[in-house]
């Protein structure tokens, strides 16, 4: 009784409301919210932190950016829920802030295109060398099959391609990533697909801000070639992996095409199959499926094969 009198309270209030309402259409900082609502930065950060006190809101940080959405669990979120699910879909103010979102939301996309745009060049000169992002796309599916996820995430999400792909299966969905320009993307990529319910955050892979044992399934997709310890990223996956879940490995076989390593920052050219299974156990998973798709036929030794390490936490 008393958390749902402090949340009624918390919300209880013009300006507040109207946050509750933008925050349940995505996550905005401070600075866009004011640009929204037209109030001074001090007034809002005042909102926002009694409303985070209260529970409705969750706040996060993504570098220098302080990020804000309303809460989609526990408590304190169906209580946002239920107050924003009240609000009449033809409220005057409510359609105009509506409006000056869609405005923020393409400007988002405009800039994310625009570094996008700026760095193709490298994603389009890797993916040349090896099958397609279909075929790729397909077995991930098939890997993780088709079942309801609980909580759901993407370790290294970059651009969010499988964190989009997998979504729709789980009740909460995260995609970590340390880039802040590639998180932009993501987040951009989410709004596009009307995958609400999917947050990306800011992170470290070797120190995820998760509790242990609170995830389902976990995704790895080309992340581990880029780092000089990639056992310790696994350990820390298996850390956060709930016993029964499953783990999903996606990286490049054992290659020798140098120039990704002096021109694209590959710490490690590929990841063999005996590396992969020594890490998995060390971190108290089973390896239970190792698959490969090998490169077009005409790349002439120059192509990369992509293998599939799916692995249980017992």
């Amino acid at each position: 009784m008393d958390f749902l009198l402090a949340g009624l309270r918390a919300a209880g209030e013009g300006t507040r409301l109207r946050l509750l309402y933008l925050l349940s259409q995505g996550e905005f900082n401070v600075s866009e919210l004011t640009q929204i609502l037209g109030q001074s930065q001090p007034r809002v950060s005042r909102h926002l932190k009694l409303m985070c006190e209260a529970g409705l809101l969750d706040r996060f940080k993504e570098g220098s950016w302080v990020l804000f959405r309303m809460r989609e669990d526990g408590p304190g979120g169906r209580i946002a829920r239920n107050i924003v699910d009240l609000i009449p879909a033809d409220d005057n103010i409510a359609r105009r802030d509506f409006l000056r979102v869609q405005d923020i939301l393409s400007d988002r996309r405009e800039k994310a295109q625009a570094y996008f745009g700026e760095n193709a060049e490298n994603w389009d000169q890797i993916r040349a060398l090896h099958i397609s992002e279909k075929q790729v796309a397909e077995k991930v599916r098939l890997l993780a099959g088709d079942s309801p996820i609980e909580d759901y995430l993407d370790i290294g999400t970059g651009t969010g391609s499988v964190l989009a792909l997998l979504a729709p299966q789980a009740k909460i969905a995260t995609g970590l990533d340390s880039s802040r320009e590639m998180l932009a993307i993501a987040r951009t990529r989410m709004e596009d697909n009307g995958l609400k319910h999917v947050r990306v955050r800011h992170g470290d892979v070797f120190s995820l801000p998760f509790e242990d044992a609170t995830i389902d399934l976990i995704t790895i997709h080309q992340v581990l070639h880029f780092l000089d310890n990639p056992g310790g990223s696994l350990m820390e996956a298996g850390r956060v992996l709930r016993n029964g879940g499953r783990i999903l490995v996606v990286d490049f076989a054992p290659h020798d095409l140098e120039f990704l390593r002096t021109e694209h920052a590959h710490h490690r050219l590929g990841l063999s199959n005996e590396d992969m299974g020594r890490w998995l156990a060390k971190s108290g998973l089973k390896l239970v499926k190792h698959e490969e798709l090998k490169p077009p036929s005409d790349q002439k030794g120059e192509g990369l094969t992509v293998s599939f390490w799916l692995a249980t936490k017992d």
